[in-house]
């Protein structure tokens, strides 16, 4: 099992983004501390009222992970995740491309549909389309990436004879695709490279307009389904499972048995990447909390 440290997130309309700490400092300590990753998720334009309901600012997820990158060797780079309907598909494929490029082959593009109706329409985006658009865009990246010749004929555009460089370092970059449904489970056995169920519980699965995900022997029973849906389409490589572990991690002696035994639970049930973040308070406990983690349940596994 290997660990993502998600950037912490500011929730509100005040305080501001790099509270954390400055992105470089977290970046280093996280990599130190053993975590495999480092991941970032967008909204570029959240509505007010979210906001003031318990919705949370964000950097822009490619340019922080680009400056991730330079100031870091070995952490992997999530998008988690990506809207892609906020983005023509060729502008989506040029960033990841070059991200992956960039960093050596490290960049883990984490993609989604989408659920804020407002911020849809502020980017000037059909809501109702996510889904085409969504499905043209796994059409249209590995297309990009092969650094080929190709034509294709998108709802909103008209690509012909494109040749895209560079080409990624990694063939393909891996695309795992974030939510519950039915639809994103066979998109992943079809498509993609993993699956990011979210674990929010009722209220956010309402609010993100997906499926509950329900207890760890359920989504045992879906991580079986999904890789043998794969299996079924011809596929022989491993599809990763990101879980979001969103309770606070609590670092005391009596908390730390507990957590041990869900991340024991969660590994026997496919999960292959366990995501964490912490509360906000500053650069110092943003660090003691990475080494703090890294010490209890990283080095210990």
């Amino acid at each position: 099992m290997r660990f993502i440290f998600h950037y912490p997130e500011i929730s509100g309309s005040d305080g501001d983004v790099l509270d954390p700490g400055p992105l470089r400092d977290v970046a280093v300590a996280a990599e130190r501390a053993g975590f495999d990753a480092l991941s970032f998720s967008e909204h570029p334009a959240p509505g007010a009222k979210w906001l003031d309901r318990g919705g949370h600012q964000t950097l822009d997820s490619f340019v922080a992970l680009g400056y991730v990158a330079a100031a870091t060797e070995r952490l992997r780079l999530l998008t988690y995740l990506a809207v892609v309907p906020y983005r023509n598909p060729f502008l989506l494929a040029k960033a990841a491309a070059t991200l992956d490029k960039l960093s050596g082959g490290r960049f883990t593009l984490g993609i989604g549909t989408g659920y804020q109706k407002r911020e849809f329409h502020a980017l000037g985006v059909d809501f109702d389309e996510r889904n085409a658009l969504f499905d043209e865009a796994l059409d249209v990246l590995p297309l990009h990436w092969s650094g080929e010749t190709f034509s294709y004929q998108g709802r909103h555009f008209s690509a012909q004879d494109i040749i895209a460089r560079p080409r990624p370092v990694q063939d393909p970059i891996p695309i795992w695709i974030g939510g519950n449904s039915k639809l994103t489970r066979r998109r992943v056995a079809q498509r993609a490279q993993g699956w990011m169920p979210m674990s929010g519980g009722a209220t956010l699965s309402t609010t993100a307009r997906t499926a509950a995900l329900g207890p760890v022997e359920r989504l045992g029973g879906d991580i079986a389904e999904l890789r043998a849906q794969a299996v079924t389409v011809g596929r022989t490589d491993h599809i990763d499972v990101v879980y979001s572990y969103s309770q606070e991690i609590m670092l005391s002696s009596v908390e730390t048995d507990r957590h041990r035994d869900v991340l024991d639970q969660l590994e026997k049930a496919g999960v292959d990447w366990v995501l964490v973040s912490c509360p906000i308070d500053g650069l110092s406990a943003t660090t003691d909390f990475l080494e703090s983690f890294g010490a209890t349940y990283i080095g210990s596994r």
